[in-house]
């Protein structure tokens, strides 16, 4: 199991979005853009049930996460491990990612009749460019 440093967390922790890949029924990859969080060392997005990445994960939960600093290409952080979905702490998660992203201090397009869940990522590994500099 790869952990993320302190510099790696600390970039995660900017208002950059993320790239997940899951994977297909058929194996394919499946790449979606997301908010990415990180909680005690752990990077997560946020979803609703029904959708394709949680049923993807629910069925192989492999997944790889991508995340470019927008102002400089060379700096980034990318991993791949285990998801984990939970609905426990979901709906204040996406609040709390509204208010990083959109500054929003609510998620503005809450549906009530979806369940919101978070998904962790535990890294198996995990590969960074530009953080020393």
């Amino acid at each position: 199991m790869a952990k993320l440093n302190e510099k790696q967390q600390e970039f995660l922790e900017q208002p950059y979005v993320g790239v997940v890949t899951t994977l297909r029924e058929d194996g394919s990859p499946h790449s979606t853009v997301v908010w990415v969080d990180v909680e005690d060392g752990v990077p997560s997005f946020n979803t609703a049930l029904g959708r394709k990445k949680p049923d993807n994960l629910q069925r192989d939960p492999r997944a790889s996460l991508l995340v470019i600093d927008p102002q400089d290409a060379y700096k980034w952080v990318a991993l791949d491990g285990t998801a984990e979905l939970s609905t426990e702490g979901a709906d204040p998660q996406i609040d709390k990612l509204a208010k990083k992203y959109l500054d929003k201090d609510e998620y503005p397009w809450r549906n009530p009749e979806e369940q919101r869940v978070t998904v962790r990522i535990q890294p198996q590994r995990v590969s960074a460019s530009g953080l020393d500099s």
